[in-house]
C-alpha cells in the first residue's frame, strides 16, 4: 500500500533511520502473495503481519498466503535455513501443525505488545527451512 510506504519513509524515518535507502533493500509496491509465489530461494527472511494472523478475518484472500500451497511458496521462496516468521492477534495452534506439514521447523512463541509485563498478548511463528 503506497501509504504505508509514505508512512514508513516520513513518519517513522526517526525509527527506520536510512536502512529503507540501503542498496541492499528493495521496496516493491505489489501483492506479497504474488512476490512469494514467483521466487525460489531468494529471501533470508519473509515477516509476515498480514490481517490479523494465519486466519485471513479481515480479507478472505489472505487465506492464500497461509494455506498449505501458500506456506510450500513460502518455503521456496526462501534460501536454505531461511525464516519464515508470521504475527497473529491470537494463538492458532493449528497453523503450527500446517506449518510443520510444509517442511518447516516451527518454534511459536507468545510475546506483550508492548513488549513489558502488560498489554495484550500476540503470537509470533518462527518457521524455518533448516534448522531454528
Amino acid at each position: 500500500m503506497p501509504e504505508l510506504i509514505d508512512w514508513a519513509e516520513q513518519h517513522m524515518g526517526a525509527v527506520f533511520g536510512d536502512c529503507l535507502s540501503d542498496p541492499r533493500v528493495q521496496v516493491e509496491l505489489r501483492d506479497v502473495g504474488a512476490i512469494i509465489r514467483e521466487a525460489e530461494g531468494v529471501f533470508d527472511a519473509i515477516l509476515l503481519d498480514v490481517d490479523n494472523g494465519p486466519d485471513g478475518l479481515t480479507r478472505p484472500g489472505n487465506d492464500a498466503l497461509y494455506n498449505e500451497a501458500g506456506l510450500k511458496a513460502a518455503r521456496r521462496a526462501l534460501r536454505p535455513k531461511g525464516v519464515l516468521a508470521v504475527w497473529s492477534a491470537a494463538p492458532v495452534p493449528a497453523f503450527s501443525q500446517r506449518l510443520s506439514r510444509c517442511g518447516f521447523e516451527v518454534a511459536m512463541h507468545t510475546v506483550r505488545a508492548s513488549g513489558g509485563k502488560r498489554g495484550n498478548r500476540h503470537t509470533i511463528w518462527i518457521a524455518a527451512r533448516g534448522g531454528i
